[in-house]
């Protein structure tokens, strides 16, 4: 480590009016999924003028920046996704979502902007950069594998292959000001669960002539807690919530089939798989035992995000060097939800951390969370972001900022 004498954080807070003003522009348009033409064009005027070696993704709306240092070095990926979801905002805000049934609800927005603004951060110090630096801007985080696809495609190793990766996600349930991060396990693996109970339908009077699938449903919720419980090592968990069951059309009629969604939360593959066996046995085992039959299929979501733990350390070095003391916390657990990073991660050396944003006068503990309607954020948090960023590119390539 060294001592930084540029200071990151003011400089940023000098760009927060261009930060916060895209912010709210990309939030006012939010487009889901791997196609977002508008918000493409967004983050191009953003970045257009700096010297950069702009890649567009075939596939996606994705794009690659790489700034190019001022001396040979190894390279750097920093990552901001930019998609939105299917919820309609019920914020107030001034700046609201101008269309029906979308919204920036897990802050992607701010994870853009930020990013374009850590872009002209780093642009303005190239020649001091001991390496490159690739500016990633990801469409499709949200169950679209957005980034698996600009992996495949190559994008992210055209004009080399990046030697470490960093990815950052507002936190609103967390004070502004504190980047939290660990080491190993960051978030998990999300697998999705569609169970299919096949009986024999009748009428609701004479239930012995049908066979009801209802039931053998209802008892396969608590089955499956069970299992997880009974079968499962509790040092490497499994979390199973039943999130729909859908059955019949009258209560006098007894139905044909009764449907389960299911998702299914793990931190290794060993547990993935053996809750995919467990799971689908204890499916299919239960509706035999009544007569009935079970189809069972499987989607496999994102893998667990795995933070490399030597990186970690100098993320949590690079943060307490620019911003101070308290500026960094030790997260004690890993999270149950899922991120696409997670296959950037597999491949290359890197962390997720988590960026606090608690808005204004609220307390975190009590903050909507993402993909709350009502998610808001401090926007404040957003130069600590932005600085963040060149913080740990300057941290990778150069040791610290001189």
């Amino acid at each position: 480590m060294t001592n930084t004498t540029i200071d990151l954080l003011a400089e940023a807070k000098e760009r927060q009016a261009q930060t916060v003003d895209l912010r709210r522009r990309i939030h006012m348009l939010p487009e889901l999924g791997n196609e977002l033409p508008e918000t493409k064009k967004l983050v191009l005027d953003a970045i257009a003028g700096l010297d950069l070696e702009v890649r567009e993704s075939q596939q996606t709306s994705g794009v690659v920046a790489t700034l190019r240092g001022g001396q040979p070095g190894q390279t750097i990926l920093l990552r901001g996704d930019m998609d939105a979801l299917p919820m309609q905002e019920e914020t107030g805000l001034d700046f609201a979502s101008t269309v029906d049934g979308r919204m920036h609800s897990c802050g992607h927005d701010a994870h853009t902007s930020m990013l374009a603004t850590a872009a002209h951060m780093l642009c303005g110090h190239r020649e001091r950069l001991k390496g490159d630096i690739k500016f990633m801007f990801q469409p499709g985080e949200e169950g679209y594998q957005g980034a698996k696809i600009m992996l495949d495609e190559g994008i992210i190793a055209a004009g080399g292959e990046p030697d470490a990766v960093f990815g950052m996600h507002v936190d609103p349930m967390r004070a502004t000001g504190v980047i939290g991060g660990r080491e190993g396990n960051a978030l998990a693996a999300a697998d999705t669960y569609f169970i299919k109970i096949i009986g024999r339908g009748g009428h609701g009077a004479r239930p012995h002539d049908g066979n009801d699938p209802v039931p053998v449903a209802c008892h396969l919720v608590t089955a499956l807690q069970t299992v997880v419980t009974r079968r499962i090592n509790v040092w490497d968990p499994v979390v199973v919530t039943v999130g729909l069951i859908e059955a019949g059309t009258a209560s006098n009629i007894i139905p044909e089939f009764a449907n389960m969604a299911i998702t299914v939360r793990s931190f290794s593959e060993t547990a993935r798989d053996t809750a995919e066996r467990l799971i689908t046995t204890l499916a299919e085992k239960t509706a035999e035992a009544h007569e009935m039959t079970a189809e069972v299929k499987v989607r496999r979501g994102y893998p667990p995000t795995i933070n490399n733990g030597d990186f970690v350390d100098l993320v949590e070095g690079a943060v307490l060097d620019n911003f101070g003391q308290g500026a960094f916390a030790r997260d004690a657990h890993p999270r149950m939800g899922s991120e696409d990073f997670s296959y950037i991660l597999q491949r290359y050396p890197g962390a997720f951390v988590f960026l606090g944003c608690a808005p204004k006068g609220v307390d975190p503990a009590t903050a909507h969370s993402n993909h709350s309607p009502h998610m808001m954020i401090d926007e404040d948090a957003m130069a600590m972001g932005a600085a963040a960023h060149a913080a740990v590119a300057f941290e990778f390539l150069n040791g610290g900022v001189d």
